[in-house]
């Protein structure tokens, strides 16, 4: 999409069904998507779907060690160059998404 620029896909499964030629991104970034039994515990998959409080601590316990990563994407931001982060489409609410913590952990690497 124009204005997007780098338009970064950050969910831990490729979206099903979607072809190559197809892919609305730029780049896959799994490693930045939560933890395959975070994910499940999130939909409910091992119990009751877990609370946002704990999928946020839990999931800022996993990106740590991504430090690195992020510190890259707000080198691109420092230098002018626009991110989207992407999730899969079963994501609903950007404020209760993995991608609303990956966006101010990125801000804040900005700023420092």
């Amino acid at each position: 999409m124009p204005g997007d620029g780098l338009r970064l896909l950050v969910c831990r499964y490729r979206p099903r069904g979607v072809r190559k030629a197809e892919e609305t991104w730029d780049e896959w970034e799994p490693d930045l998507g939560p933890s395959r039994a975070l994910h499940a515990d999130a939909y409910g998959k091992n119990g009751p779907p877990i609370s946002w409080e704990e999928y946020r601590e839990r999931f800022l316990g996993e990106i740590a060690g991504q430090r690195g990563r992020i510190e890259e994407l707000a080198a691109r931001v420092r230098a002018g160059e626009t991110i989207t982060l992407l999730c899969s489409n079963s994501c609903v609410n950007d404020e209760t998404c993995h991608r609303s913590l990956l966006r101010e952990l990125i801000e804040n690497a900005v700023g420092r």
